[in-house]
């Protein structure tokens, strides 16, 4: 069975699976991208594509345990065993670009407990720096993902009530040093809850200031939010401030009042960011940059599971531009990297390094028509 490989998850992921429903077809071929940060005057300067060669990224949100029923096709209502892994987007996207050559430092909070200590040691274990992981101390708890490796009926249960990771604060973000990064990432599950949504727009803001790119991932996880209403103002107002914005069609529509909207919604977005992706499932994404727009397929793969590809997407797109790749090679290596970890359990572990990217592309037929 085919799976998506730009997207998180079919219709029956529970609770953030979702699909994407393709809109429009477009063409088009971008020139190399160049990124303005828009940081109010006096505020921070101009800087380019260039900026994301030092390959130092840091990346705010959540780290979490995956538990994933073993062997793959099983059931988790049937397993008897559980491959136990990374996860949470943000550590997952930070695995993924520490495995194709970057570096990158996390800034979350996780429980004082045993699961909290598993993170922070997987953390270490990938090289990813835990120097800005917080452990807090109370109710609050690591996030746990009960997920399949299977498609057909796949169930992926997260368990975030009173979630660590949303103890975030202001001062966290406060005390990290941005001269030592090129960039700032993070997706949509920061802004969900306080004090993690005020901290995360602090960071947008030292970032515009400090003249750093601001890489953001749309991922609307409506369990996490209180409301919808709430969810479309804070993630607008996130994107409104975000230099490179990659979400699908539906949570663009949702951004923008409909689905129906959300690729008008993305084109608008990119009158003042300067990279939009615009993923539309197996009809692939379009690109918007420098007033053009590129339209690029996928690559088609017999999928394990549905979860992990937008991160591994996100990875490999940053991690292309940061070698100085041109936007289409770039955003095809990141459908490749998806289509990577969609085959395999896990989603950290799953996430290639340079020599299992090569041997993708240089061993896959190549990618659809866009």
């Amino acid at each position: 069975m085919k799976v998506d490989p730009y997207d998180a998850g079919p219709p029956g992921a529970t609770p953030g699976g979702r699909s994407a429903r393709p809109r429009r077809r477009m063409t088009g071929c971008a020139p190399r991208m160049r990124i303005r940060n828009r940081a109010a005057p006096g505020k921070g300067g101009e800087c380019d594509v260039d900026r994301l060669k030092g390959r130092r990224f840091l990346v705010i949100g959540r780290v979490g345990m995956d538990l994933t029923a073993m062997p793959p096709g099983t059931r988790t209502c049937e397993a008897r065993e559980m491959m136990v892994s990374m996860g949470g987007s943000s550590a997952n996207i930070a695995a993924g670009l520490v495995k194709l050559g970057c570096s990158a430092s996390l800034v979350t909070c996780v429980s004082d407990d045993a699961v909290g200590w598993y993170c922070e040691d997987q953390l270490e274990a990938y090289g990813i720096e835990r120097r800005h992981v917080r452990r807090v101390k109370g109710e609050e708890r690591t996030s746990l993902a009960l997920v399949e490796a299977r498609v057909e009926d796949h169930q992926s249960v997260i368990y975030r009530n009173n979630a660590a990771d949303f103890c975030m604060s202001v001062a966290d973000v406060e005390a990290v040093d941005l001269t030592r990064f090129d960039a700032v990432i993070t997706t949509g599950t920061v802004f969900a809850a306080e004090p993690s949504r005020a901290a995360a727009f602090r960071a947008f803001e030292l970032a515009r200031a400090a003249g750093l790119p601001v890489i953001f991932d749309v991922d609307y996880r409506p369990y996490s939010w209180p409301s919808p209403q709430i969810a479309s103002e804070v993630l607008s107002r996130a994107g409104d401030m975000a230099d490179v914005i990659v979400g699908n069609d539906e949570e663009f529509g949702f951004m923008a009042g409909g689905i129906e909207r959300g690729f008008a919604h993305a084109s608008a977005l990119a009158q003042t960011s300067e990279l939009v992706v615009y993923k539309m499932g197996p009809e692939g994404a379009v690109t918007f940059a420098n007033g053009e727009e590129l339209r690029t397929g996928i690559y088609p793969v017999d999928a394990l599971k549905p979860t992990g590809a937008g991160d591994s997407f996100m990875a490999g797109l940053i991690a292309g531009l940061a070698e100085g790749r041109r936007l289409r090679e770039a955003v095809l290596r990141g459908s490749a990297c998806a289509s990577i970890v969609v085959a395999k359990p896990g989603c950290a572990p799953a996430m290639p390094d340079p020599a299992e990217l090569k041997a993708f592309l240089d061993t896959h037929p190549g990618p659809t028509q866009g």
